[in-house]
């Protein structure tokens, strides 16, 4: 449902999902790699520039060791994508790879762990991607972190005036909302190499789409109290959406945004069992938390109808009291 003005009321507990600014030493392993691997990569040279569908496509997504991400390279592995990049600071990652190997009895994902705000590791994800697996033409940067207070307070014993540190406001931009653009950035630089080498040049509408990237936002990108830098990063990335858009399409990307509403990950369930029950799922529609697979197959309808654009809104139908 499409929900334009909202406010939510309590803000979450400081909790890090998928992403921090620490780089994990490389391994004598191949850099990156998950190393159990089943058969072959099965893309089509170049890629598979059809994007009507998420068959043979090659994929990247960060923060998918857990929650939306994991269940988005699950859906997308089910619905025969050819690579899969699962990007993410968790070294559970690698199990996530392996268990979609094994369920699809052939090789499809490879789990790199690392700091999704580091350049030279997201250059290096989409070098050896595109060198096993065929030219990437989907991104879904879901990775993203909390750190939630008020943006002033006062200290009830001291009397003391709080104001919400600089640097964890800087940490929170950096992982939620630069990090996230820059690796849709790479995504398009690499369609765009792609159709250098080929010769061509600015996107025609009968040549089909090329690629397309999905930004995770935020029911929180209205505004929430208690969440100053998450918030931000979120509504930012509306603004970074609709501008790559204007610029990507001479390559034939998209881009948009869906906006989740209290989706069943770690980050909601470290709200508490009291909280979810009392305040949250009774401003919902449906009296329940979303599903990640919910949010996970809405992604590939935005990712394959190339009529949505802009922004959805997958809350639930949440109404939040006043």
């Amino acid at each position: 449902m499409v929900q334009t003005q909202k406010k939510m009321r309590r803000p979450a507990p400081e909790v890090v999902v998928c992403a921090m600014n620490i780089i994990i030493p490389g391994t004598n392993e191949e850099p990156g790699l998950d190393t159990q691997k089943v058969g072959a990569f099965e893309a089509l040279p170049g890629g598979n520039a059809h994007m009507h569908s998420i068959k043979g496509q090659v994929a990247v997504i960060t923060g998918a060791a857990g929650g939306i991400g994991q269940a988005l390279a699950l859906e997308m592995a089910h619905r025969g994508a050819a690579g899969l990049a699962l990007v993410d600071f968790s070294d559970r990652v690698e199990q996530v790879a392996r268990k979609i190997n094994t369920e699809a009895a052939r090789q499809v994902a490879i789990a790199y762990r690392g700091d999704t705000t580091d350049t030279a590791f997201r250059q290096e994800v989409y070098a050896d991607l595109s060198t096993k697996a065929g030219v990437p033409r989907i991104c879904v940067p879901a990775a993203a972190i909390t750190k939630d207070a008020l943006a002033v307070r006062i200290d009830k014993q001291t009397g003391q005036v709080l104001i919400y540190p600089m640097e964890d406001f800087r940490k929170v931009v950096e992982i939620n909302m630069i990090a996230p653009i820059y690796w849709a950035i790479e995504l398009v630089a690499a369609v765009a190499k792609d159709r250098a080498s080929r010769g061509l040049k600015r996107w025609q509408p009968e040549e089909g789409m090329q690629g397309a990237v999905v930004f995770l936002g935020s029911i929180a990108s209205i505004g929430n109290v208690g969440q100053i830098s998450y918030s931000s990063t979120k509504a930012g990335l509306e603004g970074a959406a609709s501008t790559l858009m204007a610029e990507a399409i001479y390559y034939g990307v998209r881009c948009s945004v869906i906006h989740p509403g209290f989706t069943d990950t770690p980050m909601v369930r470290a709200l508490g069992e009291e909280f979810i029950r009392t305040k949250v799922l009774p401003q919902t529609q449906l009296k329940r938390l979303i599903k990640p697979e919910e949010i996970a197959d809405a992604i590939c309808f935005m990712i394959t109808n190339a009529a949505v654009s802009g922004e959805l809104w997958a809350d639930a139908g949440w109404r939040p009291a006043t």
